[in-house]
Formats: C-alpha cells, structure tokens, sequence
C-alpha cells in the first residue's frame, strides 16, 4: 500500500463506520450505542447466561459480524495467519479490567466517540481520561514492558473464534431456552438483524483493512508523533455528527444523555483504566475482535477476558447506570489501576532480570 492511499483508506473507514452507527440507532439500537464494543459485549454475555442482569441481554450480531468481516477480509487478503501465545493469562486479565473501566464510564472508547458526536459532553471528559490512560501506558512501554511476540500456531487455532461467533448467530437465529433476551431496558432496544449483522461485517472488514484502534492512535501520537490513526476517529465523530444532525439525534450538554452519568470523576477514571488497559494490550476492544478473526489466539483471548470481565462487572455490581456509579465500581477501577501497574512493572522487572 502506497502511503499517499493510507489517509484515504482511514477516512473512508471511519465514515462509514460513523454513518453505520446512526444507522443502527434510527433503526433500534439505544441512542448514542450505533457501535459499542463493550455494551454488545455485556448484552452477549447476559444472553448466553453469564449474568443476570436482565435489562441487558440480547446476542448483539455485531459482534459476531466484527470477527467474521475480519476473518473474511483477512482470508481474502492473505493475512488471516494462525498464532498466538504470547502472555495469555496477563492479557486475560487485563481486558476483565478494561472492560470493567469501559463500563463504569458506559462505553467503549468507539462509543465514546459517538457520544461526542451525539453532543454527550461527558464523553469529552472520558476522553481526556482516556488520553491520560493511554500515556501512562505508554510510560510503560518506554520503560520496556511487553506481553512478547505472538508465534505461529496450528491452523485450527484461528478458526476457533470465527466458529464461535457463528455459533452466537446460530443461537440469536434459533434462540434455544438457555439464551436470555431483555425485555425492558438497553437490551430490548436493537436495530433488526439482519442489518446489524452487516454493519458489523462491513465495520469488521473496514477495521481488518484499516488497522483501526483508538488507543492505537493516541499510543502512536505520543509515541512516534504520527497522528494518521487518529483520522479514523475523526472521520467516524464528523460523519455520526452530521448523521446526527440530520435526523435529530444531537443533543448537546451534560445533563440528560442517552444511558450516561455526570459522575465526572469516574468518568475520567473508568476511560482511563480503558485507555491504560488497551495500551499494555496492544489495542482496544475492537481492535482485539479483529485481531481474533484474523486467527489470532492472544486477540481471542482478549475477547474472552472482555465476555467475562462484563460479567463480573454486572453479577457484583461494578458497573454504572445513568444515575452514577456504585461504590463497587469505583473500588474495582482503584484495584484495576493497581493490578495493571503491578503487571506493568512485574514484566518490567522480570525482562531486566534476564538481561543481566
């Protein structure tokens, strides 16, 4: 790829992806949550039963539509390359803490973005907590942490999560009695789905292609001074502003926002926790689903700690609803700020040691 065609490639991905989002949510989704890893994440993970929070359960097809459009994409592209184990258990753990941060703001760093666009302006103030997560993580990776390299593996390894994703679509098809579907709240809300199926493959397609990751961007901003990932994010806030517009879903302030708390320190904190946590990761939750329909096993078993990382975070009551965040919450960021540190620096240490 000419690098003259990267800028054109990032804003087309993120247009679409913005323009996808405000589609998905005329159509049903919950306002300002077109696109939300986390939230689709923890609607799955209440679906298949991993918890009982009964407001927020519903197989979201874009999901599945990420991994498959990635495994597609990366197939016809020849990229699709079986590998993995490098850190599983460490990278496990840290996605449960990310997606725990993401909840207690609301979002993932993608609907973070959305909510911007929508005029949520507690998202700005999850953004520049996630901004100061991602540069604390990136102290990190100066300092020489590193989960290590992924090494080729058996082909069947890459095909696990592809054919557990059109597994989930199995199961939202034929909705056997052990899937759970909210009937009130967030998870009752979604676009019909068919079309959210195939905005989640053009959107995984579009990201395969794109290498689109929010904490990437920022990470290689502070890093190496280039912005050029960050025009994806620009593309998908003027393109769901716009779309947003235009069908009167805009509404600017504080007060009042589509499934979103005023709560401004925890805000901060939970996108920071989110954006520390993706950093030592290597990218965001969606990059992670992408990674995993690419054939790799480490960006799969990110997917798994994010499934039940959302599960903690509803069956103990850590995650935040509009009207704040519960005290377990807040103590779960405070732990999760602690436990990413500790094996930031224990990595750190342990690649030092073998040195000398």
């Amino acid at each position: 790829m000419k690098d003259k065609k990267i800028p054109v490639l990032l804003l087309t991905a993120g247009g679409v992806t913005g323009v996808l989002a405000v589609l998905l949510t005329v159509f049903g989704n919950p306002a300002n949550m077109g696109v939300c890893v986390a939230c689709f994440i923890r609607d799955t993970a209440g679906a298949l039963g991993l918890h009982g929070a009964a407001t927020v359960q519903y197989i979201r097809p874009e999901i599945p539509g990420f991994i498959i459009g990635a495994f597609i994409l990366s197939l016809a592209r020849g990229e699709f390359k079986p590998s993995g184990g490098s850190s599983p258990l460490p990278r496990f753990f840290i996605s449960m803490f990310v997606i725990i941060g993401a909840l207690v703001f609301l979002g993932c760093p993608l609907r973070m973005v959305l909510r911007l666009a929508g005029g949520d302006l507690n998202a700005l103030v999850g953004l520049v907590g996630f901004i100061a997560g991602i540069a604390l993580g990136t102290v990190m990776l100066k300092q020489g942490f590193s989960l290590g390299r992924a090494h080729e593996q058996a082909g069947a390894s890459g095909f696990v999560m592809p054919a557990l994703a059109a597994a989930l679509l199995v199961f939202l098809l034929v909705r056997p009695g052990f899937i759970r579907f909210s009937e009130s709240g967030p998870g009752s809300m979604h676009a019909p789905g068919l079309l959210a199926l195939a905005a989640g493959l053009v959107i995984g397609g579009l990201a395969q292609t794109s290498r689109m990751c929010m904490a990437g961007g920022f990470r290689d901003m502070i890093l190496i001074k280039n912005p050029s990932m960050l025009l994806v994010y620009g593309a998908v806030f003027a393109a769901a502003l716009i779309g947003n517009l235009l069908t009167g879903k805009a509404h600017i302030g504080f007060e009042g926002q589509p499934i979103a708390h005023t709560d401004f320190v925890w805000n901060f904190l939970g996108m920071a926790l989110a954006g520390y946590g993706s950093t030592l990761l290597g990218g965001c939750p969606l990059r992670q689903s992408i990674m995993a329909g690419e054939g790799n096993a480490d960006g799969a078993i990110c997917v798994l700690g994010l499934l039940v990382g959302a599960a903690i975070s509803h069956n103990f009551g850590l995650a935040a609803s509009p009207t704040g965040v519960p005290l377990n919450g807040q103590i779960a960021v405070v732990i999760g700020f602690v436990a990413l540190t500790c094996i930031a620096l224990l990595t750190i240490g342990q690649k030092k040691v073998v040195k000398v």
